[in-house]
């Protein structure tokens, strides 16, 4: 079979799509650039095309249609970037993919560790010899109390992660499982953001829950609560969190997710003037930090996404069930 790989990555990806395709006798098509109407010719002849966060509109999902594509797989867990509607009208599978939840279990801790112990603003006063104590006091985990939203696997592991620094843990999802509840007690979102210190994100982005966080829900949140998004960033209202950041409602937060990313990240724009001003603006809060997009970013996740997605077009194929199918 043949599949068509847009945003192919030759620094991180090329070992992993060489090896499965070999493996599983796939003949693979490559693009380095994102899909854009200027380019979906190249998939012409592809029936299956394989993307990573890339906007796949209406128009895009036309186009692709127009020219035979049956199926996009994209590399990622999420799919929000992919008009679903669209794809259903003109007959195109989309499909996700999964890989370990370790790598965004491990980078959420580690964001929840440097907001609560200040580490944005130890590490620029170390870069100017600041070795001054005030303003840098931090808090301990094991006295914090953490509300995990989205017990899937990445919240899952997550909760498992936290429960050994001996934390409080509350969990909220609308489907409970057996073993969060070994390590965590299930509430609704009232109870969540009135008792939890430190509340952590681990959703998918549906309209149900777009802007799930907004100026009504941080109403109800402890003042200094610790905000962590390494899921989506259209589940919080950044005007509302910035609002929250400057009012001290929110006394810190750690963000690898924004709203509005798409076109950004991944790519190397230091010298572009970039229209994203509530980047710049949470950039600017010494209690605030932004990663770009990273929490999946390691070795196995990498080659998860690969096989993954090559084996998602080969189920379809096949005509076999398919565990990551969307539509």
């Amino acid at each position: 079979m043949k599949i068509f790989a847009y945003n192919y990555r030759e620094f991180d990806e090329a070992e992993y799509f060489q090896k499965f395709s070999k493996e599983y006798g796939v003949e693979l098509g490559i693009c380095t650039d994102a899909p854009t109407l200027e380019n979906a010719h190249l998939a012409e002849g592809y029936e299956y095309v394989t993307i990573i966060t890339s906007k796949i509109d209406r128009e895009l999902m036309k186009k692709f249609h127009d020219i035979g594509v049956k199926m996009i797989s994209t590399r990622t867990i999420g799919y929000d970037h992919v008009d679903i509607e669209a794809a259903k009208e003109f007959g195109i599978h989309v499909s996700n993919v999964s890989y370990s939840p370790e790598c965004v279990a491990d980078y959420t801790v580690m964001l929840m560790l440097m907001s609560v112990r200040k580490m944005k603003r130890i590490m620029q006063r170390g870069e100017i010899n600041d070795f001054s104590l005030p303003g840098i006091q931090g808090r301990e985990l094991p006295n914090l109390t953490v509300g995990v939203l989205g017990t899937g696997r990445i919240g899952q592991a997550v909760i498992r992660d936290l429960s050994g620094f001996g934390c409080k843990l509350y969990a909220y999802d609308k489907y409970e499982n057996d073993a969060v509840k070994e390590h965590a007690q299930y509430a609704d979102l009232d109870t969540i953001y009135r008792e939890c210190d430190l509340i952590t994100l681990h959703m998918p982005l549906t309209e149900d829950n777009f802007h799930l966080i907004g100026r009504e829900a941080f109403g109800r949140m402890k003042d200094g609560v610790v905000i962590v998004n390494t899921a989506r960033g259209g589940l919080i209202d950044t005007k509302a969190l910035i609002e929250a950041i400057e009012s001290g409602k929110v006394g810190a937060a750690g963000l690898d997710v924004i709203e509005d990313e798409f076109g950004m990240y991944y790519y190397d724009r230091k010298s572009d003037v970039l229209s994203k001003r509530d980047l710049y603006i949470l950039r600017g809060f010494p209690n605030v930090i932004v990663t770009p997009h990273m929490a999946f970013y390691t070795d196995q996740a990498v080659s998860d996404m690969v096989k993954h997605s090559i084996e998602s077009c080969i189920l379809r194929e096949e005509g076999k069930e398919d565990p990551w199918a969307v539509v």
